[in-house]
């Protein structure tokens, strides 16, 4: 156990760039790293200050942007690199670096035509930043604790979050306004929206640290289904026995991937019925 523990504490968060052949990863071994997706070869790496806690290509495809921890005298920072220009493959001359002073950065993601950053902090603050001043554009916190995870719908006109307060919310991208909220009874790791369906997957469980003197029914382990409109749940599915640390939907839509504190990734195709679900309000 203690080992796969430590292998999803260094394998932070990744991103699949559009044309999917290339893959990046961020690592606690202050590394962010791009990979040839069809051979698993390491194509760049970039050694950074701190722990790299999130990171992701842009819609272009011709920038990246990580997000550092809080540590060793050092601020939480967002760096921004032109894969283009070849000094800053090596992690030099970074096109942006931007700093969180106070509230460390705990997720990222871009926004709508590269034009910004979002990012959600310990205190549970949700951040936009530009990627060309590195200024704070805008700041909301409707979360009470950590967001462990962000992710955009698929027109990314809407993203979802993921907290440690036992909620995932719905926010309008451009707005950050408030849509809807879905409540569990344990910490929730990470939400994903369903391109296809009205619906919304979320992961998570009980804190880590209680995971061996706890059976996998208590800890809630489940990848937990909810309408994405009527906020209520309406499935379950059993099978990590820790903390689920990560959800994600096919692009299709007819599946979908959870990665747990247990070590397993596991791939759920759903079956036939699943797109026969008529949800009763």
């Amino acid at each position: 156990m203690m080992n796969s523990v430590f292998m999803f504490d260094s394998f932070l968060d990744s991103e699949l760039l559009g044309d999917s052949t290339k893959v990046i990863t961020g690592a606690a071994d202050n590394t962010c790293k791009i990979w040839d997706l069809e051979t698993g070869t390491e194509i760049t790496s970039i050694c950074t200050e701190n722990a790299v806690r999130s990171c992701g290509f842009s819609y272009s495809g011709k920038q990246i942007m990580y997000t550092t921890d809080k540590s060793m005298g050092f601020e939480s920072s967002i760096y921004i690199f032109d894969l283009e220009t070849g000094k800053q493959l090596t992690g030099e001359d970074s096109l942006l670096k931007a700093q969180s002073s106070g509230n460390k950065i705990t997720s990222a993601i871009w926004g709508p035509l590269d034009e910004y950053i979002i990012t959600g902090h310990e205190n549970g603050d949700l951040v936009k930043w530009d990627v060309l001043t590195g200024n704070k554009i805008q700041r909301v916190q409707e979360h009470k604790g950590t967001i462990n995870d962000l992710q955009h719908y698929k027109d990314q006109s809407m993203f979802i979050t993921a907290s440690k307060d036992k909620t995932a919310k719905l926010f309008d991208t451009e707005t950050f306004e408030h849509l809807k909220t879905y409540k569990t009874e344990r910490p929730v790791n990470s939400a994903a929206i369903s391109p296809i369906r009205d619906h919304v997957v979320l992961g998570g469980g009980q804190e880590a640290m209680d995971v061996t003197t706890t059976s996998a029914r208590a800890g809630k382990f489940d990848a937990r289904f909810f309408h994405l409109v009527f906020e209520d749940e309406f499935g379950r599915v059993k099978d990590h026995f820790g903390p689920i640390n990560s959800v994600a939907f096919h692009p299709d839509g007819k599946s979908y991937s959870s990665g747990g504190e247990d070590g397993y990734v596991r791939v759920h195709v759903f079956d036939p019925p699943y797109f026969d679900f008529l949800f009763e309000c």
